[in-house]
């Protein structure tokens, strides 16, 4: 799973309760040795630091969060009438469904401009939540690998792809542990024009393929002509 996908699940409120409570182990040890299953998404969502971040959103965010809810309820005290309207004018005998349909796409217009509004408002906390991600995403490598050499794994393959395997595979938990190790905490409050790494990517690829663009054109561009000689006389 790619940091960009986990990002988009863990902000969508994917369950995160995927690491059993304690890492089983058999006597034997590995039945296949140097192998393991980890789940990326659990593991960050299970972090202290991720942990700590969402619960600092609240008071950091607080003006944003009250604006948000305050006005999703002045938005539900418009749209709510609208409704009750819509549901008694369908009521009545050979209503005109033209009609009908019309006040129905006044209404949907109405919350899809709602929707955006409060996306907007909410924004900071969107941003500063993607922003703790990316952090502990950014070690993720790191602690994984520090996981592995802890228990001699060479093949870590991602839980989503497994249909079935013994919790003795799980690698979550020593993930987990080296995690908390390496990045303890992150900021909730990004730097000035700070953007998520999926549109930082797309900005640069836009920039590259501009400057590609401005290039070619600059190449295609005919030189100009030599300015003609005059004649000299002797």
């Amino acid at each position: 799973m790619t940091l960009r996908t986990l990002s988009a699940a863990l902000v969508a409120g994917v369950s995160l309760s995927l690491i059993p409570a304690a890492h089983a182990q058999t006597v034997g040890g590995l039945v296949a040795p140097g192998l393991a299953v980890a789940s990326q998404q659990a593991v960050v969502g299970s972090s202290n630091a991720y942990k700590a971040a969402i619960q600092q959103l609240p008071a950091t965010y607080k003006a944003q969060i009250d604006q948000a809810n305050t006005r999703k309820a002045q938005i539900q005290a418009q749209i709510k009438p609208l409704y009750d309207k819509l549901d008694a004018d369908a009521k009545v005998p050979n209503a005109d469904r033209t009609k009908l349909q019309a006040q129905y796409a006044q209404i949907q217009q109405l919350e899809q401009a709602g929707e955006r509004e409060l996306q907007q408002i909410i924004e900071p906390v969107n941003l500063a939540r993607q922003y703790a991600l990316e952090q502990i995403g950014d070690k993720l490598d790191a602690a994984t690998q520090a996981a592995m050499t802890k228990r001699k794994i060479t093949i870590v393959l991602d839980a989503q792809s497994i249909l079935k395997a013994d919790q003795v595979y799980n690698l979550n938990q020593d993930i987990l542990e080296q995690l908390n190790l390496i990045v303890p905490s992150v900021s909730v409050s990004p730097p000035a024009g700070w953007l998520p790494r999926a549109q930082r990517e797309q900005q640069a690829q836009a920039q590259a393929a501009a400057a590609a663009e401005a290039a070619q054109a600059g190449a295609a561009a005919p030189a100009p002509a030599a300015p003609k000689k005059t004649p000299q006389g002797r």
